[in-house]
């Protein structure tokens, strides 16, 4: 069923598994999502051989920086802006991961919608004084492909690809694990996604490590 399916950016399926299907909410704060989509343009970048990262520094893990491979544009306009960032500066990962999920919530959705994956309602309540918006999938089937992978490999029922893999450890530490809908027992099923992200080429590892302490730093600053 899924060969004929085209497969979609890291960073769209993420978001289209980080909302729900019937109501278009997200199932984690909007910041939060936007780390983790930033997290999957970078991986999107490292596979297709775009970028690389410095080895691995347990000792100063925060100052590990992206650097160009290969400079040329694919018509991808997110993936082209991440790669016009780090052409110069050659930046520290998680400051990249920081500064390039500034508005990339809002650029993710926009692309979706111009490739028809989404579409935009507008519902009114108490008498149209109550204005919401909404973005809806068009075909519940790009997120259902999505999890239904993430099944299989949770299953064993098929060998990690480098795509899958990543977006099963962006899944686990974002903590969408419960929302595939795909086990009972949560805390089983994110440390099976987990163990899978965990076979990843290092950088991959080092970029959702990366995603996972943003977002740790985002919830520190919140309570503060």
């Amino acid at each position: 069923m899924t060969a004929s399916i085209p497969r979609l950016p890291l960073r769209d399926e993420l978001f289209l598994l980080g909302h729900d299907d019937d109501t278009g909410h997200p199932h984690v704060h909007r910041q939060t999502l936007a780390l983790g989509l930033a997290g999957a343009v970078l991986i999107d970048l490292y596979l297709a051989g775009r970028v690389t990262l410095d080895p691995n520094d347990d000792t100063r893990p925060a100052s590990q920086r992206i650097h160009p491979h290969v400079d040329r544009l694919v018509g991808d306009l997110i993936a082209d802006a991440a790669t016009a960032t780090i052409r110069h500066a050659h930046p520290p990962l998680r400051g990249w991961l920081r500064g390039f999920s500034d508005d990339l919530y809002d650029r993710t959705r926009a692309g979706l919608v111009a490739g028809g994956i989404l579409r935009h309602h507008t519902r009114r309540r108490l008498g149209g004084l109550v204005r919401t918006d909404a973005y809806l999938v068009t075909d519940s089937k790009w997120a259902v492909v999505a999890r239904s992978r993430l099944r299989y490999l949770a299953a064993g029922r098929e060998q990690p690809d480098n795509h899958t893999a990543a977006l099963a450890g962006l899944v686990a530490d974002l903590g969408l694990t419960h929302h595939l809908y795909l086990d009972d027992d949560t805390p089983a099923l994110t440390a099976r996604l987990k163990a899978i992200a965990a076979q990843h080429y290092q950088p991959v590892r080092d970029i959702t490590a990366a995603v996972d302490a943003a977002v740790g730093d985002l919830a520190t600053a919140a309570y503060r």
